[in-house]
């Protein structure tokens, strides 16, 4: 037994491993199979409370595949209760919690900032799509657009936050408080790399039915898919390591939800028909440059367990 950065490892666990990847993947990608006999995400019929069915099975079949996995690999392989990283240990590392907060806003305005000043064609100061749309919502047409992105922008980091969560944890307490421990052994910044290369390849289903880059563009859906699983990568080692630095999962659930209520805002801004793939969302190749030098930062330049940390 290893113990470093007060994580106790065992040797490398081949078998766990592997089983719990089979399940993730096969209980996601019968969803995603579910949801492609259905119409796919672009064609999904509705459902009673004004969503799709697609919105609901992958919020919740598809994202809590993960978690479910991470239950039956315990279950079926008797591997017990221990270390589910579900302590907030808020008190101890609370600052790990703020970076968790505030660093998917730092990263996504970056990442935004540097595809329009590489595009500026595409960038729309006066905000005409969200002029248009407020001009038939009564009193607040009369507000300032930019001051209407601030407050979406806070509601994403807030309220959209603690509800994405119910569906981040789903993902997080597999990818993160279960494939991150098995492949500790590894080291953990290979253990950064390789779950979230497993975390980008397992969202290849619904990229292929046109989740965060549509259907129409240069490529499809093989470059959406890589490009899905280099932000995964990128993401996955600021998620591993905010993961390990405050000692539980729910740093990590956090930062996912962040992202999730805020990576659209960019979108506001936007003039013409940009090629998805390169931005200007968090996820595309230039719109990940915030989350690029990040992960350049923590994996070369932050300390990780195998260096002693505390």
């Amino acid at each position: 037994m290893i113990i470093k950065g007060g994580f106790m490892n065992p040797a490398f666990d081949r078998r766990r491993t592997l089983i719990f990847v089979l399940f993730a993947f096969g209980l996601a990608w019968a969803v995603g199979g579910v949801v492609a006999l259905t119409g796919g995400i672009a064609n999904s019929p509705p459902i009673p409370g004004g969503l799709s069915l697609a919105f609901v099975l992958i919020a919740v079949g598809y994202m809590w595949a993960p978690a479910l996995a991470h239950l039956l690999t315990r279950l079926i392989t008797r591997e017990g209760w221990q270390d589910l990283w579900l302590r907030p240990h808020f008190r101890q590392h609370w600052r790990i919690w703020l970076l968790a907060w505030f660093t998917p806003l730092v990263a996504t305005v970056v990442g935004a900032a540097i595809f329009f000043a590489l595009f500026p064609k595409y960038f729309d100061p006066d905000l005409l799509q969200l002029r248009v749309l407020l001009a038939g919502s009564g009193p607040l047409a009369t507000l300032n657009p930019w001051l209407v992105v601030l407050l979406m922008t806070l509601q994403g980091m807030v309220i959209a936050t603690v509800i994405n969560s119910l569906f981040t944890f789903g993902e997080e307490f597999g990818w993160r408080a279960y494939l991150v421990q098995k492949l500790l052994p590894l080291g953990a910044r290979r253990a950064a790399l390789i779950s979230g290369l497993i975390w980008g390849v397992w969202h290849a289903p619904v990229i292929a039915m046109g989740h965060n880059y549509g259907l129409d563009y240069p490529g499809f859906p093989w470059l959406g898919i890589l490009t899905m699983t280099w932000a995964c990568v990128l993401l996955g080692v600021f998620f591993t390591w905010i993961t390990l630095r405050g000692r539980s999962v729910w740093p990590a659930v956090i930062a996912h939800a962040v992202i999730n209520g805020i990576s659209g805002t960019a979108i506001l801004a936007v003039r013409g028909q940009p090629n998805p793939i390169l931005g200007p969302l968090p996820v595309a190749l230039i719109g990940s440059a915030g989350w690029l030098l990040i992960a350049v930062y923590l994996f070369f330049v932050a300390r990780w367990p195998e260096d002693g940390m505390a």
